[in-house]
C-alpha cells in the first residue's frame, strides 16, 4: 500500500535533571536534560518519532526549527522517500533559505537530525525491523544509496565505501550471532559527573564494577586538585579486584581490546572528559598533571570545531600513552572527516541527534572504518542510549567488523519513558534490541510527554516549584 506523509507533531520536552546534578561537567553545570520530539504522520496506521537532545533552554527554539524541515516531507510518498535515503537526506537540507541559517550546522542542523531520524524510525517500522537491523539487512548497494557523500569523497569514494562494505557482507551474520550472544561492550558515565560528592562518585563507581563494567569515565577541568582526588577514588575502586563480581576474573591489560587503553590490573579502563573547557595550551598542561590517575584519553580537550588543535594535544600527549577523542559536538561529516585526515583523533565519537540524522552517521561510520578509528558514540542524555545501540551495531555488523576495542556510552537516566528502552546485560554490555515493532526505539510514551511537556506539562506546573522547595538534590 503507498502511503503519503500526511503532517507532524513537536513536543518540547524537558526533565528536570538539574535538581540531582545529572549530567554535570566543567562547560555545563546546570542541565535539564531535554528532547525536541517529532512526530511523522502518514495517510495510514505508519507513524515515525525522532527527536534532537538538549539541556533545556532553547529545546524550543530547535522544535520551531523541526516544524520548518518537516515541512519538506508533507505529500511525500513513503515508500519512494525510503527507496533511496541518501538523496532523501539531500532533499531535507536542500532548501536555499534553511540551508541559509547553517549551511549544515547550529540548529537547523540538529533539528535536520531529529527529522531524518523520525524518517528512519518510519521505515524500520515499515518493514518491522528494529533500525540496526534494517540497516545490516540491506546490500552494500542499498547502504551506500542511504549515505550522505557530499563534500566528503576527497577522504572516502563511494566505489571505496562499496568495495569496504562488499568485503564485510559475507560475515555479517557470524556478527549479528556473537554480539546478539555477548552484547555490546559499554563504558559508564553516571558515576563520574563534576557535581557529585566524593561518596556518590564512590558508591556508583562500585555500583557500576559490580554490574561488570570495566570501562569508566569522569568529568574533568573546573578544578585540578578535586579532579585528581576524585580520579583516585575511582582508580582505587576499579584497580582493586576485591570490587569486582565474584565469578569476574580480571582481564588482560595487555589484552588485544585492552593494549593501549592505560588498563589498571584487573583490566579496567578510565576516561576523562573536559567538555571544551580549554585552550590548546591549557588543555597539554592540564592533562599532563593527571597522568598520574592514567586516563585512556581525553575527550573534548578544546573547542570541537578546532581540527589542528585537537592535532597539536594529540601530539603532545602521546609520549603520556594519554589518546584524543572527540564527536560529540561536531556537527557535520566534514570535520569528523577532518580530525581524520589530519591523524588529530584516537577515538571517534559520533552522537546520534548532533549530526543531522542516520544518514550522515553512516558517512562518518565509514570513513572512520577506512581511517581505522575506533567509534565510541557519546550517549550522555535523554534518549542517545536507545539510539546509539542501534549505530554500534551496523558498525560492527556492517562497516568497521570490529567491536572489543569500542566501549559504547551507557548513563542510566530516563529511560523509563520510552516504551522500547535499552539495557544492560550483567557484563557490562547493551542488549541488542530485538522488538520488531520499536524501529529506532525512540518512542515516548504519552504519559512521559503530558507530564514533562514545557512549560505546560503537568510536572512543571504542579511539582517543579514544590521540588525546588524542599530543597531536591543528589549533590
Amino acid at each position: 500500500m503507498s502511503l503519503k506523509i500526511t503532517g507532524f507533531e513537536t513536543h518540547d520536552v524537558r526533565f528536570p535533571t538539574s535538581l540531582t546534578g545529572d549530567g554535570t561537567d566543567a562547560m555545563n553545570t546546570d542541565c535539564d536534560y531535554s528532547s525536541a520530539y517529532v512526530s511523522l504522520f502518514t495517510s495510514g496506521d505508519l507513524v515515525g518519532h525522532g527527536m534532537t537532545f538538549t539541556i533545556g533552554r532553547g529545546n524550543d527554539i530547535v522544535c520551531a526549527a523541526i516544524k520548518e524541515l518537516a515541512q519538506r516531507l508533507v505529500g511525500k510518498n513513503t515508500e519512494e522517500l525510503f527507496a533511496n535515503m541518501g538523496k532523501t537526506w539531500d532533499h531535507l537540507c536542500s532548501d536555499p533559505q534553511l540551508r541559509w541559517i547553517g549551511p549544515e550546522k547550529g540548529v537547523i542542523h540538529i533539528a535536520l537530525g531529529a527529522v531524518n531520524n523520525a524518517l528512519w524510525d518510519m521505515y524500520a517500522r515499515s518493514r518491522s525491523k528494529p533500525l540496526w537491523k534494517l540497516i545490516v539487512d540491506m546490500t552494500p548497494e542499498e547502504l551506500v544509496n542511504a549515505t550522505a557523500f557530499r563534500y566528503i569523497t576527497d577522504a572516502i569514494t563511494k566505489e571505496e565505501a562499496l568495495a569496504m562494505l562488499e568485503e564485510k557482507a559475507a560475515t555479517k551474520a557470524e556478527r549479528e550471532v556473537h554480539v546478539r550472544e555477548v552484547g555490546y561492550p559499554a563504558y559508564v558515565t553516571s558515576a563520574g559527573w563534576l557535581g557529585y560528592s566524593d561518596e556518590k562518585v564512590a558508591r556508583l563507581t562500585k555500583e557500576a564494577v559490580q554490574a561488570g563494567f570495566n570501562h569508566f569515565k569522569m568529568k574533568v577541568g573546573a578544578d585540578r586538585s578535586s579532579d585528581l582526588r576524585r580520579g583516585k577514588i575511582i582508580r582505587s575502586i576499579i584497580d582493586d579486584s576485591a570490587h569486582l563480581p565474584a565469578d569476574i576474573a580480571p582481564r588482560d591489560p595487555n589484552g588485544p581490546d585492552l593494549i593501549g587503553k592505560n588498563a589498571g590490573p584487573t583490566g579496567c579502563v578510565l576516561m576523562i572528559d573536559a567538555n571544551q573547557v580549554w585552550d590548546v595550551p591549557q588543555a597539554i598542561e592540564y592533562v599532563e598533571s593527571l597522568q598520574e590517575i592514567k586516563p585512556w584519553f581525553i575527550e573534548e580537550p578544546t573547542a570541537p570545531d578546532d581540527i589542528l588543535g585537537h592535532a597539536a594535544i594529540r601530539k603532545a600527549l602521546k609520549p603520556y600513552g594519554i589518546g584524543v577523542a572527540t564527536g560529540e559536538h561536531a556537527h557535520n561529516r566534514m570535520v569528523f572527516k577532518q580530525l581524520l585526515q589530519a591523524e588529530a583523533i584516537d577515538v571517534c565519537q559520533i552522537d546520534s541527534c548532533r549530526l543531522a540524522g542516520v544518514s550522515e552517521v553512516l558517512s562518518v561510520l565509514l570513513m572512520a572504518a577506512k581511517f581505522r578509528v575506533p567509534v565510541c558514540p557519546h550517549a550522555g542524555g535523554v534518549g542517545l542510549c536507545e539510539y546509539v545501540i542501534h549505530l554500534s551495531l551496523i558498525d560492527y555488523i556492517a562497516v568497521s567488523g570490529s567491536m572489543e576495542r569500542n566501549v559504547l556510552e551507557f548513563v542510566d537516566h530516563l529511560h523509563e519513558h520510552f516504551l522500547y528502552p535499552c539495557s544492560i546485560n550483567n557484563r557490562g554490555r547493551y542488549n541488542v534490541p530485538s522488538n520488531p515493532a520499536e524501529g529506532y526505539s525512540i518512542e515516548m510514551h504519552n504519559d512521559s510527554i503530558a507530564r514533562f511537556e514545557w512549560p505546560h506539562g503537568s510536572y512543571w506546573v504542579n511539582e517543579h516549584a514544590a521540588a525546588k522547595a524542599r530543597g531536591v538534590n543528589g549533590h
